[in-house]
């Protein structure tokens, strides 16, 4: 079966790079219409906006200046920005308040607003897809070693299983993708800080025996947005090749 968009809004949060950028292209392959946001605007084939979504009043404009320019609801939200701002691990006793907080904002308060502002328009439709992108972070301890990244993911995907509950009686599914360790733009930082011993042992402990690509978790979004995935509610779906 070949997946179609044709005449679908898709909102893709984190579009630069990445997951985002991945998720973004493959959606317009199957024919959506696209947009896209990021703290950077320059994505190719996507109408991209520069918004900073620790700002939860940006998020919320995004999400209706987004509908205002579809003409109509957005038909699936992918909450896929995140990551660790750009900070390196420190000892407990060592994070700063507003270093912990501008990670959590960035993981968790941007689903939170992006979600919030995206519901209204969606009930009234009676149908919608929100996926969020989590991590194996969300699951169990995470390899960067930061605490509030690690929160912030544990955070998002209990949001994500709240909120399938209370939109699933209308028609709104909300569904979560965790990759494994997927080397990105946002990643090869804290790669190249491992030694081949210890790249090497991530490597081997996925089953597959090497890492994800970009486009095998947009793929993994891909699914619970589409009608192959219209009874799947509340779900969390590793793509981490086998742990």
């Amino acid at each position: 079966m070949i997946l179609d968009f044709t005449g679908k809004t898709v909102a893709v949060s984190g579009v630069a790079s990445g997951f985002g950028r991945a998720i973004a292209s493959l959606f317009a392959d199957t024919g959506a219409t696209v947009f896209g946001c990021d703290i950077r605007h320059d994505v190719p084939g996507v109408h991209a906006d520069r918004v900073d979504l620790a700002d939860r009043k940006a998020a919320a404009a995004w999400i209706q200046s987004v509908e205002m320019r579809a003409g109509g609801t957005i038909d699936v939200l992918v909450c896929n920005a995140g990551g660790v701002a750009g900070q390196a691990p420190k000892p407990l006793e060592e994070v700063e308040d507003d270093d912990f907080d501008r990670i959590v904002e960035i993981n968790l308060g941007s689903v939170f607003a992006l979600c919030r502002a995206a519901a209204p328009a969606m009930k009234r439709k009676g149908r919608g897809a929100i996926v969020t992108v989590t991590s194996g972070a969300a699951l169990q301890p995470s390899l960067t070693g930061i605490q509030a990244y690690c929160a912030a993911k544990h955070a998002e995907l209990g949001l994500t299983r709240q909120l399938a509950h209370e939109l699933g009686p209308y028609g709104i599914r909300v569904n979560s993708v965790a990759p494994g360790f997927v080397r990105t733009e946002a990643t090869e930082r804290q790669w190249a800080s491992y030694d081949a011993q210890a790249q090497d042992r991530i490597i081997k402990s996925v089953a597959l025996q090497r890492l994800a690509t970009p486009e095998e978790i947009a793929k993994a979004v891909l699914f619970f947005a589409s009608d192959l995935a219209s009874f799947v509610n509340g779900q969390v779906l590793s793509v981490d090749g086998g742990k």
